[in-house]
């Protein structure tokens, strides 16, 4: 619980810190003053109205995938497993990647991220279609290998939407797939965590089944496991949680990667510590990605998918040096 105290501590830090940092610098006095109402109404309107509900969806997001990134790792029993393995970033990109061609977003502000949902849901069904058979167990490694056919089947289909759209479809196409928190309002948030909040609790729910899976699954058949309940409920739950993080934020890499394994490798592998870890830990690590992305530069924002990648790698590469030392 400690542990668990310190991550909620940092992720806390980090959200106050991120409210006082941007093109409009906020003493934490004023900041202070804002969360209790106290501010004049631009400094208000800085707080509420514009980075709260960021910051919001940047613990959400990042929470949300490196949460799954655990879940699949310990699932598929494959340490390169991250969120966007089973082909849900992909067939989020290509109902995105319709809808800019289309030109809903012109028609509808929910239009893109309702597109993005319904790709991701539509090739979570795909991938599991792929996968399972009437009367068979679910075998994760096939799971896997649909994943990855189904991943590079979109990956082809975004390829050939890109190839006969517009410049400007083209750009806002690219930006939306390496991920942005810019422009966000309360509903993106709200909407995120009524599918976070439940869909995480049932997944910490579920730590020590798949301590059992880690170690085999006919041992945690044995032990009392209802292995194949389990597998099917952690893929979708799993999966909910990536295509609502895609739908709100666009395609952030890294996350669900390097969090998990970096909790892995400082604290351990007991799912009852790491996925409750992975979910604050990853909150707290796109906020500050975040922050960085929209106060590097005054001239423009950076894509936060590139500046997760840029901290997220060397932090996991020293992580792992020094496991092997």
């Amino acid at each position: 619980m400690a542990r668990l105290f310190l991550l909620a501590v940092l992720l806390a830090a980090l959200a106050v810190l991120a409210v006082g940092v941007g093109s409009a610098g906020l003493p934490l006095a004023d900041v202070v003053a804002a969360l209790r109402g106290a501010a004049d109404e631009p400094t208000r309107v800085i707080v509420w109205e514009l980075r709260l509900p960021r910051i919001a969806l940047a613990a959400l997001a990042g929470g949300a995938l490196a949460l799954a990134g655990a879940v699949f790792q310990a699932l598929l029993r494959n340490p390169l497993a991250d969120p966007y393995v089973l082909g849900v970033s992909g067939g989020a990109a290509v109902g995105a990647v319709l809808a800019l061609a289309l030109g809903l977003p012109q028609t509808s502000s929910v239009a893109l991220p309702v597109a993005a949902l319904a790709g991701a849901l539509g090739a979570t069904a795909l991938v599991f279609r792929i996968a399972s058979a009437p009367g068979r167990a679910l075998d994760t490694r096939v799971l896997l290998l649909a994943g990855v056919i189904a991943g590079a089947f979109f990956n082809a289909v975004i390829l050939l939407l890109l190839t006969f759209a517009s410049a400007e479809t083209f750009r806002s196409a690219i930006f939306w797939m390496m991920g942005s928190l810019s422009g966000t309002g309360w509903r993106a948030p709200l909407a995120l965590a009524a599918a976070v909040l439940p869909a995480s609790a049932a997944l910490v729910a579920l730590a020590r089944p798949l301590n059992l899976l880690a170690i085999g699954e006919d041992t945690a058949l044995y032990l009392g496991t209802r292995v194949e309940r389990v597998k099917i409920a952690a893929y979708f739950l799993a999966s909910l949680l990536v295509a609502g993080a895609v739908a709100a934020a666009g395609v952030i890499g890294f996350i669900g990667l390097v969090v998990p394994h970096a909790l892995r490798l400082v604290w351990g592998g007991d799912h009852r510590l790491l996925l409750p870890a992975s979910l604050l830990g990853g909150g707290a690590f796109l906020i500050a990605a975040d922050t960085l992305a929209r106060s590097a530069t005054e001239a423009m924002e950076l894509p936060v998918g590139v500046v997760t990648a840029l901290i997220g790698v060397p932090v996991f590469a020293l992580l792992l040096r020094r496991s092997l030392a």
